[in-house]
C-alpha cells in the first residue's frame, strides 16, 4: 500500500471529524430568502405543438365546412327540441311516421300563417327604407348646423399643413389637376343580384334544414343506439356513453325549450308597449325582437337600435325615439336578465364569462349563424368534457 495515500479517518478519533463551516448567508432569520412553491418547468414541447396545430387545424375545417356544418347543428338542435312531442303522440299509439308529419305540417303551417298576417307590415317597414335614409342624412346636417363634418374638417386641415410644409421648405406646390370623372362602384343590378342569391341561398339552407328535421325526428333514437354500439364493446365505456347522450339531450331540449319560451313572451311583451305606445307594424317589430333574442348581448342591441330609427321616422321626435328605445332595451333587459340568465343558469350552469368569450368565438368563426349556435355547441362540449377525464379542465372552465 502507498504510504502517501490519505487515510481514513476512524469515527473514534475526534480530530480527524470536521464539521462543516457555518453559512455566512443565514446569519439571521429576517435575511434568509422566503420560497414559494413553484410548478415544475418541464413542458412537454412536443405535445404542446401538435395540440396547437391540431387546434389551428380543427378551427381552419370548421370555417370552411360552415355551409355543412350550420344546416347539420340547426338540424340536430331542432329535432332535439320537438322531439318529446313526438315521443308525446307515440305514447297516444301514433304511428311514429305519422306522429312526424303531424308535428312538422304544424310547425310550417303556423310559420306560413304568421308570414301572411305580417307580410303587409314587414313589406311596409322595407318601403320606407329609402325615405328612413333620407330622412336620417337630413337630420344629420340640421344638427351640424350647416358646418362642415368632422371628416371634413380634418381633410381641410391635413391640406393647409401640406401648404405650410410646402412654403416652408421652398418646395413648388403641386399643380392641381382636374380628376377624370370615376364611375359609380355601386350598381343597383349587381346589389339586386346579390340579394336575390342570398335569398335563394337562404331558401335552399331552410328546406335542408327542414328535410334533416323531419328525418332524425323519423328515426327516433337510431343514431343513440349506433353511438353506444361504437363507443367500445366494454359495459363501462357503453353506461358512460349513454350518460353523455342522455345528459345532451337533456340539456339542449331544456335550452331550446327555454328560448322558445324566453322568445315567445319577450315578443308578446314587446307587441303589447309598442302598440300602446302607437308605433306602427308593431307586429312585425315584437317577431324580429323575438327571433334577434336569440342572439345573446347583440340581439336585443340590434332590436333597440331598429325600433328607435323607426320611431324617428314616424314621431320626429327624440323625446319618442328616446321612449321606443329604452321601452325594448328595458324589456329585453327584463327577460334576458331575470328570466333567460337564470333559466340558463339552472340548465347548463355555466360561467358567465366564458360563455360571452365562447359567442364571440363562434360569432368571428360563423358570423350570425355562430351566435346563434353558439350556446347549444358549448352546453354539448361542457357536458361531454364533465365525462372525459383528459377534459375535465375544460369542464372546471366553463362551469359556474
Amino acid at each position: 500500500m502507498n504510504p502517501t495515500k490519505t487515510k481514513l479517518a476512524s469515527p473514534a478519533d475526534p480530530a480527524a471529524v470536521k464539521l462543516p463551516a457555518p453559512e455566512v448567508a443565514a446569519e439571521t432569520p429576517a435575511e434568509a430568502p422566503s420560497e414559494y412553491p413553484r410548478l415544475p418547468n418541464r413542458v412537454d414541447a412536443r405535445g404542446l405543438s401538435l395540440a396547437i396545430l391540431s387546434t389551428l387545424a380543427f378551427v381552419f375545417a370548421l370555417q370552411w365546412s360552415q355551409r355543412f356544418c350550420i344546416p347539420l347543428l340547426f338540424g340536430i338542435f331542432i329535432a332535439y327540441t320537438l322531439n318529446p312531442f313526438v315521443s308525446g303522440l307515440k305514447r297516444l299509439g301514433i304511428p311514429r311516421f305519422l306522429a312526424t308529419c303531424i308535428i312538422m305540417l304544424t310547425i310550417l303551417s303556423t310559420a306560413a300563417l304568421a308570414a301572411n298576417t305580417l307580410q303587409d307590415e314587414f313589406q311596409s317597414i322595407l318601403n320606407g327604407l329609402p325615405a328612413a335614409t333620407q330622412k336620417i342624412s337630413r337630420a344629420l346636417k340640421k344638427s351640424q348646423g350647416g358646418q362642415p363634418s368632422t371628416m371634413q374638417q380634418m381633410q381641410a386641415a391635413a391640406t393647409e399643413f401640406e401648404k405650410a410644409t410646402s412654403q416652408a421648405t421652398g418646395a413648388p406646390q403641386p399643380a392641381k389637376k382636374t380628376a377624370a370623372p370615376v364611375a359609380s362602384a355601386f350598381k343597383v343590378s349587381d346589389w339586386f343580384w346579390a340579394g336575390s342569391l342570398s335569398a335563394a341561398e337562404f331558401v335552399g339552407q331552410a328546406a335542408v334544414v327542414i328535410f334533416l328535421v323531419f328525418f332524425l325526428l323519423l328515426s327516433g333514437d337510431t343514431f343513440k343506439r349506433k353511438l353506444v354500439k361504437l363507443s367500445g364493446p366494454s359495459m363501462a365505456r357503453k353506461k358512460i356513453a349513454v350518460q353523455i347522450l342522455d345528459d345532451i339531450n337533456t340539456s339542449i331540449q331544456n335550452y331550446m325549450s327555454m328560448l322558445l319560451v324566453t322568445n315567445m313572451l319577450l315578443a308578446i311583451v314587446t307587441w303589447i308597449a309598442l302598440r300602446w305606445i302607437g308605433l306602427e307594424n308593431a307586429g312585425a317589430w315584437a317577431v324580429a325582437a323575438g327571433f334577434l333574442h336569440i342572439i345573446p348581448y347583440f340581439g336585443p342591441l340590434l332590436i333597440t337600435v331598429a325600433t328607435g330609427l323607426s320611431a324617428f321616422m314616424q314621431f320626429e321626435s327624440y323625446s319618442m325615439v328616446l321612449l321606443v328605445s329604452g321601452t325594448s332595451l328595458a324589456i329585453a333587459t327584463v327577460v334576458g336578465t331575470f328570466v333567460t340568465t337564470w333559466m340558463t343558469g339552472r340548465i347548463a350552469k355555466m360561467n358567465t364569462a366564458a360563455v360571452f368569450i365562447g359567442l364571440l368565438f363562434w360569432g368571428w368563426l360563423w358570423g350570425v349563424w355562430g351566435m346563434l349556435l353558439g350556446i347549444p355547441i358549448i352546453v354539448i362540449v361542457k357536458v361531454i368534457s364533465e365525462h372525459i377525464e383528459g377534459l375535465q379542465p375544460v369542464a372546471e372552465l366553463l362551469g359556474e
